[in-house]
């Protein structure tokens, strides 16, 4: 009766597990057609319609304002300032006087050397009647010409010298903060103010050498000024004529007329160059080329199909590239899902973008 009882125990543990071990299996049959036929799906995607449209070939860089010009006034001889004419901050004019340097001992030799000419001539004058009339000889006359000549000649030297302690303004501009006061010494070292012509200015900047061919003079730039929203235009007017050897880039000199003087030099700039426009270019998302190991590819939405498409591109943009071969207006690409998609692939457009 025992052992009945125990062959009817082990048979009941055996049908449960061969129910146990059955199951997942019916289960897994009973769903294999709605997953395969999941597959089969197309996959959704979104694309773009390819059309022709204007594209700003520019170069986004950094640049420094210059003054236009700029010069730091000094003295050419040393002594004390007698006279200060300027106002820090003010508007001069070219060959305006902005300092005078003591130069009371320039005035007394110019003023004795005015006296010895004057004595000089009248004797010269009077050489050269007796000259005429044979009264002396050619040398004689000759002696009186040379002293006058000689102090003349003094007279330029001291003058030159005068002009020396006098800073006038070599070119109209804004003067400074100024350093030094009526009553200081200085000499040729000294620094006594600066002189900038901030109408227009200058914006220096350097860009890639690979665009060395494409930029040329009178080639428009936008530029910002740190702190500021507004977007300013100038104008290309130098290139320099080499590549530093260094750095690889090509340094550039543009030009803004600063009307009202706000654009200070030594500022920070933001540039964009304008190099050219393309007013018939093919744009892509960036995302949707597929890099291959000699080309790239595109996929194109054909009769519900992904269908690959080799391409050539030209400048990039942040977010776009442009196609210059491979593509025509009114195609239509994939933009999204790439990475899932296989060539001859279904899917079905969710967006256009």
């Amino acid at each position: 009766m025992k052992n009945r009882l125990k062959l009817i125990i082990i048979v009941a543990v055996i049908l449960i597990v061969a129910v146990l071990i059955a199951l997942p299996k019916l289960s897994s049959s009973g769903n294999q057609a709605p997953v395969q036929k999941n597959m089969n799906a197309p996959l959704p995607v979104e694309a773009h319609i390819i059309k022709a449209e204007t594209l700003a070939n520019n170069v986004i860089t950094s640049g420094s304002i210059l003054a236009n010009e700029e010069v730091e006034l000094k003295s050419e001889e040393s002594g004390k300032i007698t006279n200060i004419y300027f106002r820090e901050g003010g508007n001069v004019k070219k060959g305006d006087l902005l300092v005078k340097i003591n130069d009371a001992e320039l005035q007394a030799q110019l003023e004795k050397a005015k006296f010895n000419l004057k004595l000089l001539e009248d004797r010269e004058y009077r050489q050269k009647v007796l000259l005429e009339r044979e009264a002396i000889s050619q040398e004689d006359y000759d002696v009186s010409l040379n002293e006058l000549n000689v102090v003349k000649a003094e007279i330029e030297l001291v003058k030159a010298q005068i002009d020396k302690s006098e800073i006038r303004a070599p070119f109209d501009g804004v003067v400074g903060l100024k350093s030094v006061s009526e009553g200081s010494f200085v000499n040729t070292t000294t620094i006594i103010a600066t002189l900038q012509n901030i109408n227009p200015v200058k914006i220096d900047f350097s860009i890639p050498e690979k665009y060395a061919g494409s930029v040329k003079v009178g080639d428009p730039i936008n530029f910002k000024i740190v702190g500021r929203d507004e977007i300013y235009t100038g104008k290309v007017f130098a290139i320099e004529p080499k590549i530093d050897p260094l750095t690889r880039t090509l340094k550039i000199r543009a030009l803004y007329s600063n009307p009202s003087r706000d654009i200070v030099p030594g500022s920070f700039a933001d540039v964009e160059l304008v190099l050219n426009k393309i007013d018939d270019a093919f744009l892509v998302p960036t995302h949707s080329i597929v890099p291959e190991l000699k080309s790239q590819k595109v996929f194109l939405y054909k009769n519900g199909l992904a269908v690959p498409q080799k391409v050539e591109i030209g400048i990039r943009t942040d977010q776009r590239v442009q196609i210059t071969s491979g593509l025509n207006e009114k195609d239509t690409i994939i933009t999204s899902g790439i990475l899932q998609i296989r060539p001859g692939m279904p899917v079905v457009i969710s967006e256009f973008k």
